[in-house]
């Protein structure tokens, strides 16, 4: 599937789903932004990354999406409208597919909100990392997770301001959803932290 096939309208309108660091740090411009939920997927940090937040000897975790019927998962939908989808996909090429190994795919995405707004579900990009992908690390324990976490670093940061930014949003941005596998990660790695201070 190509991107620019799930690009509606006159305008040229594209909303893209971001559940990992383009939550909180897109880094292109759009018209406006819609937190909420995509089903069939859930989060988990089995992708390796060796350039944004760990290297080759060190490669840092980061959040990919597994298919799964009974999962949702939560993050932000950034709607872009004419100049800026070709910008927005020529820069997530280089930042997602690229340099992390990410391939995309079309979703529906529910948006959350008030009584009143629109919540009706709109078709939205995503970059997934499959299985198949050689940064792919798969399943461990969030005590695993969390201390390779804890020690890497890449050329974006620290891979635990990831791992905090991100468990920072869902509590702020997505107060009523539980996601134990982030905060287990989330709890592991800070409990890692001392373990590293006594060791410098």
């Amino acid at each position: 599937m190509k991107p620019q096939d799930i690009v509606s309208g006159k305008a040229g309108s594209l909303w893209i789903f971001g559940y990992g660091s383009l939550v909180w740090k897109p880094d292109f411009k759009y018209k406006r932004s819609r937190v909420g939920h995509i089903q069939g997927y859930k989060r988990r940090f089995w992708h390796g990354d060796n350039f944004h937040r760990g290297n080759d000897e060190l490669p840092g975790r980061v959040v990919t999406l597994m298919e799964d019927d009974d999962a949702s998962t939560w993050g932000v939908a950034f709607e872009v409208t004419g100049a800026q989808v070709e910008e927005s996909l020529k820069y997530l090429n280089v930042r997602e597919a690229v340099r992390g190994g990410y391939a995309t795919r079309a979703v529906d995405f529910f948006p959350d909100g008030e009584e009143g707004e629109d919540r009706a579900a709109v078709t939205a990009l995503v970059y997934i990392a499959t299985e198949d992908n050689p940064l792919y690390l798969g399943p461990a324990s969030p005590e695993e997770i969390g201390a390779q976490i804890a020690v890497c670093c890449g050329k974006t940061g620290h891979n635990l301001e990831y791992l905090l930014r991100l468990a920072e949003f869902m509590r702020q941005s997505c107060p009523h959803v539980d996601d134990p596998h982030l905060f287990a990660i989330e709890a592991a790695a800070l409990a890692f932290v001392p373990f590293l201070l006594a060791a410098q």
